[in-house]
């Protein structure tokens, strides 16, 4: 008898790991995805290793070796300047793009995405209540990722970046064709700006369909070591 739920996804489990690969520089980019090897499927390239100079060389290095890409970029600007900036990035497939704007802005994004699946951000995971209340948010978070998620799915996005404890409530109240990315997996004991964390565990059990991880495994004495045992957790809360 199947007891998945059914807002399970047949993507192969060994992709559902994405590295965030939050390196300055190509040499040790190189190096992590050498040391890494077939224990991670997908990486994650973001903002600090874009201003490297070599962030188009090493997407195109990983796609050579069959990994795939999420391009965390997070664009926000004026819809032209998105859509433009999309574009070019779909031009290099990769496998998802982030967005961080209003609905012009996913879009544009939309329309001149190709083959790369537009991730609407919702709410960062470094964001809590107080955050959100700063910065004018008259809403708690769950109701804030839910609202965008909703308009996300219906510009045509491929999914939203969403903390594992909003995942439960995407699955509840959104379609479930939508694509949900979880940042922010941490051990229960965390102590670093994360605010709004989970285990890897309960981020599937909540409702991800892939989890982004980068300093447990970048900073790991043994990378690939934390790696499998991740990719461990992922088969076994899957199973």
């Amino acid at each position: 008898m199947n007891t998945r739920p059914d807002w399970h996804k047949p993507i192969p489990a060994a992709e559902r790991l994405i590295f965030a690969l939050d390196v300055p520089d190509l040499d040790q980019a190189r190096k992590l995805v050498s040391t890494l090897g077939d224990a991670v499927q997908f990486y994650k390239l973001g903002l600090e290793f874009f201003l490297s100079g070599h962030y188009f060389a090493l997407a195109a290095e990983l796609k050579d070796q069959g990994k795939r890409i999420f391009a965390d970029l997070k664009l926000f600007d004026i819809p032209p300047t998105v859509g433009r900036a999309t574009a070019q990035l779909a031009r290099h497939e990769v496998d998802f793009l982030t967005v961080h704007g209003n609905d012009g802005m996913l879009r544009a994004a939309v329309e001149n995405s190709g083959k790369t699946g537009i991730l609407a951000v919702t709410a960062l995971t470094s964001l809590d209540r107080a955050d959100l209340d700063d910065l004018g948010f008259a809403c708690d978070v769950e109701a804030l990722v839910l609202s965008r998620a909703r308009r996300a799915l219906a510009l045509g996005c491929a999914g939203v970046i969403s903390s594992g404890l909003e995942a439960a409530a995407l699955r509840r109240e959104v379609n479930h064709a939508l694509t949900v990315v979880c940042p922010g997996i941490r051990p229960v004991d965390n102590s670093d700006e994360q605010k709004r964390t989970l285990s890897a565990a309960d981020a599937f059990a909540a409702g991800a369909d892939y989890i982004v991880v980068g300093r447990p495994i970048r900073d790991a004495n043994d990378p690939r070591a934390a790696a499998l045992a991740l990719q461990e957790e992922i088969s076994a809360a899957l199973a």
